[in-house]
């Protein structure tokens, strides 16, 4: 069972150093997302920054988009 606290990780985004807290559910679907992309995790966060609103928080953009993708399937 995963753990329900969320956990920050540091990232970089456009060449800067950046937190997110995301519960290890989304951690680990974001990580399995981006090897199926043959990408970083690093770089899908930045594809998830740059769609997102400027009044959407980095850590629900996420989640949202990992719920979206989720759904696709």
């Amino acid at each position: 069972m995963t753990d329900a606290r969320p956990r920050k990780r540091s990232l970089t985004l456009q060449g800067h150093r950046t937190s997110v807290s995301l519960e290890d559910a989304f951690w680990e679907e974001l990580q399995a997302m981006a090897e199926a992309r043959e990408m970083s995790v690093n770089a899908l966060v930045a594809e998830i920054d740059a769609a997102r609103g400027v009044s959407a928080g980095l850590a629900s953009a996420i989640r949202v988009h990992i719920l979206a993708e989720l759904k696709r399937r």
